[in-house]
């Protein structure tokens, strides 16, 4: 099918190839099937993202997700002389290096008012003090009724919300994602901790707690940048203490000799045909960022004639948008019953340059967005989505832009500088656009994109460049209906 005229982000007048489910008509369906929904081919260019993945290793705290007892959760230290050697991974650490964690608790049925506290130990591997610096983090519950613990409950939000009148959060992933975004740092974290050799230092002690939540139940994300001066080990712990007062100081040292919390959602091999299980991962991963310049191959722009054009963001097995290209940090080591990869690059930084040109002889408008198509590994020179998006949320985080038009400029041309959008995306859903970008023939803008992919979050979106009749207007706060949220994140999570 040919295109004849660009098409708008929100009302669309480039011809769509329709499909129901699998392509079979009403008239041949089994009536006992339920209708599947209708999807939409949109064609266009889809091409593997550029650059990689740096090699700054990140502690993937996310196995067991629902912790249901005591234990180690993640640990790097030696096991050689400990009760319970399969515990631990042995990989030291040292220079710059990250933490993502995130937990749930359910509470405890015999208790209305249980805590369930998390703690972040280190020791350093020698015979000197280690110095470890917090160059940025952030952690957040999913509810608090104390204002000394920030919260950021899954509310109902709009798909596209400015930062610019204040911070914007659903669900504590979006929460600690958006201000680490920000280059903000939690209060509740020290700067930095000074580690005497052959001691354990307990670095944060944080709670999960469930008293008078309905239904008992809380979550925690935490993620650290942390930079240290010398080797050491870092674990993630897991205890109750008493009533509301969390464990004594003493009790971390003994459960570091003893037993892993129950790991949960045993992973589908690598290369297993059939339905897949990610699982949770749990582990130590290899990189923390994706840096990259978007521009046409074997050049240093992008030409904006180009548009549509899109780039798979968190590609994973089985969810490849036809490029082949899987995005995920490889795991060295993890622990027996977790994910082999960290599917969902949950924490990673991606970091992108567009250099556009405009290589026409005419004037061009696009939009930038970032969309949640249909997964899949099939290449059909097109990306698939809903015709109505579906009812889960796939996305809850915010995406920092700049070079994109100044919206209300008197003076065509304006370009506004860093700007900060909070998302609310669903299963299949095209865009919501972030903005414009205008260029007269010959014309170049260079556009950056900064964003950290959130925990609750499920893989791939894209970050697409997309037409706009030169007569369309440009697309404000309100772009399309407002988006209502699920009240609970997908249960279906890699």
């Amino acid at each position: 099918m040919s295109r004849t005229t660009p098409w708008p982000l929100a009302r669309l007048s480039l011809p769509l190839l329709l499909a129901g489910g699998l392509g079979i008509g009403p008239a041949l369906a089994d009536p006992a099937t339920p209708a599947q929904p209708a999807t939409l081919l949109r064609p266009q260019l889809v091409r593997p993202l550029p650059g990689g993945l740096d090699g700054v290793p990140m502690l993937n705290d996310n196995n067991p997700e629902l912790i249901r007892a005591p234990g180690i959760l993640l640990s790097t230290f030696d096991g050689q002389g400990r009760r319970q050697p399969a515990a631990h991974l042995n990989a030291p650490l040292s220079g710059p290096f990250e933490l993502f964690s995130h937990h749930v608790y359910a509470g405890r049925p015999e208790s209305l008012d249980s805590t369930l506290w998390q703690a972040v130990v280190a020791r350093p591997r020698g015979n000197r003090p280690v110095r470890l610096r917090l160059r940025a983090g952030s952690t957040a519950l999913s509810q608090s009724l104390e204002a000394s613990q920030p919260a950021a409950p899954f509310l109902p939000l709009p798909e596209r919300m400015s930062l610019n009148n204040g911070p914007v959060w659903s669900g504590p992933g979006s929460r600690v994602a958006t201000e680490l975004l920000l280059r903000q740092r939690s209060p509740l974290l020290p700067q930095e901790w000074i580690l005497p050799p052959g001691e354990l230092t307990t670095l944060l002690v944080l709670p999960l707690p469930v008293r008078g939540l309905d239904p008992l139940l809380n979550g925690r994300n935490l993620q650290l940048r942390l930079d240290s001066d010398g080797p050491l080990d870092l674990a993630s712990l897991a205890n109750f203490g008493s009533g509301s007062q969390p464990p004594p100081p003493a009790s971390w040292a003994a459960l570091l000799d003893g037993d892993l919390s129950p790991k949960e959602h045993s992973p589908t091999p690598p290369g297993a045909s059939g339905a897949i299980i990610y699982s949770r991962v749990s582990g130590v991963q290899r990189g923390s960022a994706w840096r990259a310049v978007l521009s046409d191959p074997q050049r240093p722009t992008l030409a904006a004639s180009q548009a549509p054009i899109s780039w798979p963001i968190s590609a994973l097995v089985r969810g490849t948008l036809g490029t082949g290209q899987v995005q995920t940090a490889p795991l060295a080591p993890f622990y027996p019953g977790s994910a082999w990869a960290a599917h969902g690059n949950y924490g990673v930084e991606y970091d992108l340059t567009i250099p556009l040109i405009n290589d026409t002889a005419a004037p061009l408008r696009l939009q930038l967005a970032l969309e949640s198509p249909l997964k899949g590994d099939q290449n059909l020179r097109g990306l698939r989505f809903l015709a109505q998006p579906g009812k889960a949320v796939v996305f809850r985080g915010s995406v920092e832009v700049s070079g994109l038009d100044r919206e209300g400029a008197e003076a065509p041309g304006a370009v506004a500088g860093r700007q900060a959008f909070h998302l609310i995306l669903r299963s299949g859903q095209q865009g919501p656009a972030l903005g414009t970008v205008s260029l007269a023939p010959g014309e170049r803008r260079r556009l950056q994109v900064r964003l950290i992919y959130p925990a609750d979050a499920t893989p791939p979106q894209v970050l697409s460049l997309l037409p706009l009749p030169p007569s369309q207007p440009s697309p404000g706060p309100g772009l399309g209906p407002a988006m209502k949220q699920s009240p609970r994140p997908p249960a279906n999570l890699p």
